[in-house]
C-alpha cells in the first residue's frame, strides 16, 4: 500500500454564513496523480489553497508529508510546488532570468538549462514569456513548480485554452513528473484529461466530496447501474483524428 503524503480530515471553510467546504476528508498517496474535480463553486480551489498554505481553514486537520498545517506551514511550503499563472511572470525577463529569480525566492541553486530541457524549452531560453505560445507558457509555468525539487506539485487547470497537440504534450510532461517520483494534484474541467492522467479522482459538489475512486472504477460503477450512452462509443474520437492528421510535434504558434 502506498504511503499517504497528504491527509485531510473533516476540513471546513466558512466565509461568514457561507459554507464553502463542508467537513471533507480524503488522502493522497505518494507518487500518484490525484484529481480534484467539480463544477465552478464546488470548493475544490478553496480546498487546494488551504493545503498549499495560501488560505486559512475554519476547522479540521491537514497534514502534508507528516507536517501539520497548523504547526508547520513553513515546512510544507518547502516541499511543494504551486503552478504560477503566466500573467505573473515579469515581462522584461527571459526564461533563464525568470528561473534564477524564482530560484532566489526559494533560496535554491538552480540550473536553468536543465530545467528548461525537462519541459522541452531549451531553445527558448533567451525568449521572454510573452513571446511563447500558449503551450510553451504552460510548460514553463509547470517548470517553475519544479525549481525547489518538490515532493508534491499542484496544477490548476494546466491545459485550459491549449490546442490538442499542446494538450497531449502537456499530458506526457505531467506523467513524466509523476514517473520521476513527484506526487501531482491537479484540477481540470476536461473529463477526458482526468480519465487519462489521474490514478484517483475526488469529485466535489457544493462543498462536499460525493465520489472518490479511480476513473475506471467510477465508469464501471456507472455502467453497472444501467447507464448507457445514447451514441455508440467508437474506438477513437475526433481529437484522436486531429492528432493523427496533424501530428504531436511541438508547435511554436
Amino acid at each position: 500500500m502506498p504511503e499517504v503524503i497528504i491527509s485531510v480530515k473533516d476540513l471546513v471553510k466558512n466565509y461568514g454564513e457561507f459554507n464553502a467546504v463542508k467537513s471533507i476528508s480524503f488522502d493522497v498517496y505518494e507518487g500518484e496523480i490525484f484529481g480534484l474535480l467539480g463544477p465552478n463553486g464546488a470548493g475544490k480551489s478553496t480546498t487546494l489553497e488551504i493545503i498549499e498554505t495560501l488560505r486559512s481553514k475554519t476547522s479540521g486537520q491537514v497534514t502534508v508529508n507528516g507536517f501539520d498545517l497548523d504547526k508547520e506551514p513553513e515546512q510544507i511550503k518547502k516541499i511543494i510546488g504551486v503552478q504560477l499563472q503566466t500573467s505573473g511572470f515579469y515581462p522584461g525577463l527571459n526564461l533563464v532570468e525568470l528561473i534564477h529569480l524564482f530560484g532566489g525566492l526559494y533560496n535554491q541553486d538552480v540550473q536553468p538549462m536543465e530545467l528548461l530541457k525537462k519541459v522541452n524549452l531549451s531553445d527558448k531560453a533567451k525568449n521572454k514569456s510573452k513571446e511563447l505560445s500558449g503551450g510553451q507558457k504552460q510548460r514553463f509555468s509547470i517548470a517553475t513548480t519544479l525549481i525547489n525539487n518538490p515532493k508534491i506539485v499542484f496544477l490548476d487547470e494546466p491545459t485550459t485554452g491549449l490546442d490538442p497537440q499542446a494538450r497531449r504534450n502537456l499530458w506526457d510532461l505531467i506523467k513524466e513528473i509523476r514517473d520521476n517520483g513527484t506526487t501531482v494534484i491537479l484540477t481540470t474541467h476536461y473529463m477526458d484529461e482526468a480519465e487519462q492522467l489521474c490514478d484517483r479522482i475526488a469529485i466535489m459538489d457544493e462543498g462536499r466530496i460525493i465520489k472518490l475512486d479511480s476513473p475506471d472504477k467510477m465508469i464501471d460503477d456507472l455502467v453497472e447501474s444501467g447507464f448507457e450512452r445514447p451514441k455508440q462509443v467508437k474506438a477513437a474520437n475526433l481529437e484522436d483524428v486531429f492528432i493523427h492528421l496533424t501530428g504531436r510535434g511541438m508547435r511554436d504558434e
